[in-house]
Parts: C-alpha cells; sequence; structure tokens
C-alpha cells in the first residue's frame, strides 16, 4: 500500500526490460518502492538490467510473462498479485513496433504482432484492473503512443493496435471510476529506445528520461492522459483536424 505521504511502495511492470517502465520503476524506487517485480520474456535478462532499482533500494523479482499468449497473460498477472501481494503502481509497457513493408509481404506476421500490441494489453489490463479494483487503490500506467491518434502509411499495422490500447485505456478508467483505482495512458512522441535505434530521428525525439519524468508528473497530478512531450496535445488536436490529402502529403515529407 502507499505511505502515508501517498507514495507507491510496490510495483509491477509488464515488459521488464522497457527502457521507458525501467526508467520510470527507478525513480519510483527513489522515492520509497521498496518492491519491484517485472514481468517479461527472459526474467535473467530483466534481473541483470535491474541493478539501477536495487541501488536505489528496492527488492527486485522476476516472472516469466509472454504477451504473445494473451491468456498466458492473464495467468501471469494473478501469479504475481499472489505471489507478492498488492501493488500501488503497474506498468503495462510491452510492445513490437514492427515493420510494415513486413507486415504488408506477411499478413501472419501482422496478426501475430497485434496479438502482443493490442489483446495482450486488453487481458492484461482488465486482469490488473480486477486486482486493483479489489484492494480499492493503484494506478495502472499503459504506454500507448501517439501514432494511435492518426495512423500514418509507414506505420499504420502498428498505429492501428496503439488506437485499440488508448479507447481500451480511457473504457478502463471509466470502468474504474469510484472504485478508488485508475488507469493513466501515456502518449508519447518519438523516443529514443532500443525498439527505435533502427530509425532516423523524429520531430519533437525525447530520451527516455523525458518520458520518465512525464509519468511521474502525471502520477502526481492524477492525470487521465499524459503526452509526452506535453506539446504534442495541441499539435494532434490540429492534425486530427486535417484532411486526407494534406495529411498525406505531411506524410511524404
Amino acid at each position: 500500500m502507499t505511505d502515508a505521504l501517498g507514495r507507491p511502495n510496490s510495483v509491477l511492470v509488464l515488459g521488464g526490460t522497457s527502457d521507458i517502465a525501467l526508467a520510470t520503476a527507478k525513480r519510483l524506487a527513489e522515492r520509497g518502492a521498496r518492491t519491484i517485480a517485472l514481468l517479461g520474456r527472459h526474467p535473467d535478462a530483466m534481473l541483470a538490467a535491474a541493478g539501477p532499482l536495487r541501488e536505489a533500494g528496492a527488492t527486485v523479482h522476476a516472472l516469466p510473462f509472454d504477451a504473445s499468449d494473451p491468456v498466458g497473460c492473464v495467468a501471469a498477472v494473478e501469479e504475481a498479485f499472489r505471489t507478492y501481494g498488492d501493488f500501488d503502481v503497474v506498468l503495462l509497457a510491452f510492445g513490437i513496433l514492427g515493420d510494415q513493408q513486413r507486415y504488408e509481404a506477411d499478413p501472419e506476421a501482422a496478426a501475430r504482432d497485434s496479438v502482443v500490441n493490442f489483446a495482450a494489453t486488453v487481458g492484461s489490463g482488465l486482469a490488473v484492473a480486477r486486482r486493483l479494483r479489489a484492494q480499492g487503490q493503484g494506478t495502472l500506467v499503459v504506454l500507448s503512443s501517439v501514432a494511435g491518434q492518426r495512423p500514418r502509411r509507414e506505420l499504420y499495422v502498428y498505429g492501428a493496435a496503439k488506437s485499440g490500447v488508448d479507447a481500451f485505456s480511457i473504457g478502463l478508467n471509466e470502468a474504474l471510476r469510484g472504485s478508488g483505482a485508475r488507469v493513466m495512458v501515456v502518449r508519447p512522441g518519438y523516443v529514443q529506445t532500443k525498439m527505435t535505434a533502427h530509425l532516423p530521428l523524429g520531430p519533437m525525439a525525447q530520451t527516455i528520461d523525458d518520458v520518465a519524468d512525464g509519468i511521474m508528473r502525471g502520477l502526481d497530478s492524477g492525470a487521465a492522459v499524459v503526452w509526452c512531450p506535453p506539446k504534442l496535445r495541441l499539435f494532434f488536436a490540429v492534425l486530427r483536424l486535417l484532411p486526407q490529402f494534406v495529411f498525406r502529403r505531411l506524410g511524404s515529407r
């Protein structure tokens, strides 16, 4: 449970090798979180990457979690809560950026990755929400993307999944209203991470630390939606209104 000042004591990370999630978990540990459970495909790799969390004073655990198996994801979430008790903050941070050209040549690959990017989020998110509702408090932080706000030709399979994640997260937050628990959806723009290392630097590019700081501000303020950077909110408010032929030209530049 949170301490007398409302600071989280326990953190669960779904996607335990996520650069952004680990940076956020470190900040939470520096504020007093003492139990951090990392769930992902490679528990040994997660524990190896968890040195900064331990240095900040947290005890770190790792459990297997495979987002390509949405039903198994639900079981993994339940196992984490049974094993380590209540969690004050849950970071849902897994996903596959993928390659649009490959998807068009291999629809089966697109289907598999969309299961990870959307279906596993739905199953995991509902499993977490059920637990947070039962404990009467806690925040589920869902890492979405501005790619879902208006999907581009170069990234529309990924963008479509993130559109679904966004809608799901907002609806889940409404479903939790009055329970003491909540959902915060995070919409980063281009972030310099392992997942984007092969891509050219995008406009309004941010570092991992920029996004982690934005998440912390959102947690402190009780925000339902966090844009990273904040000016993207206005940018996309305009972008969504553009006629498709104008948007198409912008995307080709």
